[in-house]
């Protein structure tokens, strides 16, 4: 049976749907994973087979477009949908023909939640089955703020699962163009407003994170399953180049700072307030430039900057971690059992902060407007220093770790399957 996962965004949207394909791959079905083309190595390496879809995520993320937005963060989300619109206008139309090409042999299509209103027309134009994957929550509940919702304050039953239709909305928006022209291409008629909600809520949808993070809210329909976390394979051929294990082992364990692809307009401004806050706070650190353009030209002895390692390895040996927020970066957080201080940008990362927050592993979230060398260090030191975060921390790390995400997501598959 042939199933093609189509997975695009940054390298946290695309990883969780490898991670799948191999729990897929391995329980004997015939994988195809649709991804940017820049994914391509990422891929092949983990031993699927690809197919490329036309577009760059990280070099759109990168433009001075993609800056701005980050930039703006997630005060206002109906103001993002023109700043979307613009980068995704170049590539959208591209992407969906690719990823219909690549379900030609398909039984299943498995979609990142997202592009719900693309993979259901895929899904009718191909005349196949349909699942929907999420590394964050997308349907609407009474039970928290909807991600991305500026509120993230629990204001009751009523503003929660209003926030979650609004921004339901928002994204709908995003697409809807895109969507709508796509479907004419095909001989379909045109989506309404609603047709987001009715797509996710009519599909069987794997949610790739903890039950004991975010418990199944009783609002939700049968068909939406929380699996856990869909981790990479507990065993990594990477190893630390000399330098850095001479690091870690010359002293306590540092403090990670790293901030994916998020780093705005001025990486080199925020490279600066981390330098400030982790010499304020006195502790170690390790600076993880990623592909966000964060530069730091000249640092102390005591601190380590690197240019990428896997988290799966490197958290681990951490004393707290410092990160933007993104999906996959919480969750391997969490796994390590260490605290975080999440400082967000965009869209679901103010989520998950409160998330850590409210289950008390990490201090207060800082918005990435409000950062300043001060606010950062105090938690920082928060975080190394605070009993209760650090035993709460490592209490759910084991808890989490003893899941098992990937084959619970297999096993929904092949229920749903019939195999």
């Amino acid at each position: 049976m042939h199933i093609t996962l189509f997975a695009a965004g940054s390298q946290g949207d695309v990883q969780p749907c490898i991670r799948l394909g191999r729990g897929l791959r391995q329980a004997g079905f015939a994988v195809l994973l649709a991804a940017p083309e820049n994914f391509a190595g990422l891929v092949q390496d983990h031993g699927l087979d690809f197919h490329p879809l036309r577009g760059d995520v990280q070099q759109i993320m990168a433009s001075e477009t993609g800056r701005r937005f980050m930039e703006a963060g997630s005060a206002n989300p109906f103001a993002s949908i023109p700043a979307v619109r613009r980068m995704l206008g170049p590539v959208a139309m591209e992407m969906a023909e690719d990823a219909l090409e690549a379900c030609r042999e398909a039984d299943l299509l498995i979609s990142l939640a997202v592009f719900a209103t693309f993979s259901k027309t895929i899904a009718e134009v191909r005349q196949i089955r349909l699942i929907h994957v999420e590394p964050t929550p997308m349907l609407p509940t009474a039970a928290f703020p909807a991600p991305g919702w500026p509120v993230q304050k629990n204001l009751g039953r009523l503003h929660n699962w209003l926030s979650g239709f609004a921004m339901l909305q928002v994204i709908w928006q995003w697409y809807r163009p895109f969507v709508n022209d796509f479907r004419q291409r095909h001989g379909l008629p045109p989506y309404a407003s609603g047709s987001f909600y009715r797509a996710l809520n009519s599909t069987p949808l794997l949610g790739a994170y903890s039950p004991r993070v975010i418990p199944h809210p009783p609002d939700w329909p049968d068909g939406a399953h929380i699996t856990g976390y869909w981790f990479p394979d507990a065993a990594t051929q990477w190893r630390p180049p000399p330098a850095l294990e001479a690091f870690l082992e010359a002293g306590d364990p540092p403090v990670y700072v790293g901030f994916g692809s998020m780093a705005g307009r001025d990486p080199a401004q925020l490279a600066t307030t981390i330098l400030r806050a982790l010499a304020r706070s006195g502790q170690r650190g390790l600076l993880l430039t990623g592909w966000g353009g964060m530069q730091a030209m000249s640092v102390p002895k005591d601190i380590f900057v690197l240019d990428a390692a896997p988290h799966s390895w490197l958290f681990p040996h951490m004393a707290a971690v410092v990160h933007h927020g993104g999906a996959g970066t919480t969750a391997e957080g969490l796994r390590a059992g260490i605290p975080s201080v999440i400082v967000p940008f965009i869209v679901d990362q103010p989520f998950w902060g409160n998330r850590v927050h409210a289950l008390g592993v990490g201090p207060k979230p800082i918005p990435r407007r409000r950062l300043k060398d001060d606010n950062l260090a105090h938690a920082i030191r928060l975080a190394v220093t605070h009993p209760g975060i650090r035993q709460r921390a490592a209490t759910l790390g084991e808890a989490i770790r003893s899941e098992d995400g990937i084959g619970t997501a297999v096993n929904l598959v092949k229920r749903y399957l019939g195999v």
